[in-house]
């Protein structure tokens, strides 16, 4: 929270050029709440979210300049609490062949419907599985992102000083497979703000014979946090280095949108494979197809995988007692969207399974616009298939149903 006031410090005196520029404001009033129906949560309530939100979204430009903040002011009725979530807030420069962003931002690359391959850039998962609306599952990131447009090939890179991780569920709030249930000693070490940590990722992208075309490089950490045991007891949790390379490919193929994606994950602290509480080397790709059935129907379906590198030394270091990770996991999505009643009622439906550990993730969601300034949403995700230890078998227990409202202004 403290480097969040510095940047609104910052960003404030570098926008004085932007007085008498044209100002926007404007945003939301929402209300979300999500119910256990499986079974009470780990700390014995019931609710896996309670909360409403006021969104304020600020956009100050000029000529040159923009700047644009979106902050959230809520009240979390679980943990009793009311705080600002500064979600974006960011000052823009603009010029023929450049442009730049400084700030609280959230970026988005590659091509997947909730799989994410060389979009490296951190999520927050918690929100995505008790039923808030998707936009949360974006985190912004505190860096600076430089955009160059020379002429048919353009490139975008961006520079991340502080590492931001992941968000994962709460264990007080959803039933979480825990390789080591009885180490309650637990510390968390990020990668601390240095020359040597900041992160770096760059996309160059262009069309190939009419399709979209993106290089992507990324050198940095995984968001997702390992365990170290640390000695007499306890664990330590942190982030292993990572570097990705990646390419996409996204155009019209049979009647439809066809998108093509694939990274490769290189583990910098494990590259022999051989360090069981570091993640082993990868190679992910997706195959995905859009096409409207008809009119105000879209069908679309993706194909993901993740092949792990030097399993042979992964399973001959893997300790006694730990579930075994598959050398090919594989995920299947399904998403249906129709329209209704001059396009106010939205019935949607979307679902993963996994073939290889037999899990899934279903999520059935009906919308209803009263207004062009109100509307409402309720729906379901439900979790179940695969192990105590897989990606959904482990949330078994977690199934919830959702509501969400929202007066937008």
């Amino acid at each position: 929270m403290k480097k969040t006031w510095v940047l609104m410090a910052v960003l404030s005196l570098l926008s004085g050029p932007l007085y008498g520029a044209d100002l926007s404001l404007n945003g939301f009033l929402q209300a979300n709440y999500s119910y256990s129906v499986t079974r009470s949560n780990p700390d014995g309530g019931d609710l896996k979210w309670a909360e409403e939100r006021l969104q304020l979204r600020l956009d100050l430009s000029g000529e040159a300049l923009r700047l644009f903040s979106k902050t959230d002011l809520y009240y979390d009725h679980i943990q009793e609490e009311a705080d600002p979530e500064f979600r974006e807030l960011y000052l823009d420069y603009t010029a023929e062949v450049f442009d730049l962003r400084a700030g609280r931002q959230v970026i988005t690359w590659g091509l997947g419907d909730l799989l994410f391959i060389n979009d490296v850039f951190p999520k927050d998962y918690e929100a995505f599985f008790s039923g808030r609306p998707l936009e949360y599952l974006k985190k912004g990131v505190d860096g600076l992102k430089v955009g160059i447009y020379p002429g048919p090939v353009s490139m975008e890179v961006v520079v991340i000083p502080f590492f931001e991780p992941s968000n994962f569920p709460d264990a007080r709030r959803f039933w979480l497979y825990d390789p080591m249930p009885m180490v309650a000693e637990r510390e968390e070490e990020e990668p601390s703000s240095s020359i040597d940590n900041t992160e770096l990722a760059v996309r160059v992208y262009g069309d190939l014979a009419g399709f979209d075309t993106s290089l992507y490089l990324y050198r940095g950490f995984f968001r997702q946090p390992s365990m170290m045991p640390r000695s007499p007891s306890g664990v330590t949790l942190f982030y292993p280095e990572l570097s990705v390379y990646g390419v996409s490919l996204q155009g019209r193929a049979f009647d439809g949108i066809l998108s093509l994606e694939a990274g490769y994950y290189d583990s910098r602290q494990d590259r022999d494979g051989s360090d069981p509480v570091v993640p082993n080397s990868q190679t992910r790709f997706l195959v995905g197809y859009q096409r409207q059935l008809r009119e105000d129907l879209t069908a679309a379906v993706q194909y993901y995988a993740e092949y792990m590198h030097r399993y042979g030394a992964y399973e001959g270091h893997l300790p006694a007692g730990l579930p075994k990770d598959r050398r090919l996991s594989q995920l299947v999505s399904l998403r249906l969207t129709q329209l209704l009643m001059h396009q106010t009622l939205r019935l949607s439906f979307f679902s993963f399974w996994s073939p290889s550990e037999g899990d899934y993730l279903i999520n059935p969601e009906v919308r209803y616009s009263f207004t062009d300034s109100v509307w409402a949403a309720a729906g379901a995700v439900i979790f179940g298939g695969g192990e105590a230890w897989s990606r959904f078998g482990q949330l078994d227990e977690d199934d919830n149903l959702y509501i969400q409202l929202r007066y937008e202004f």
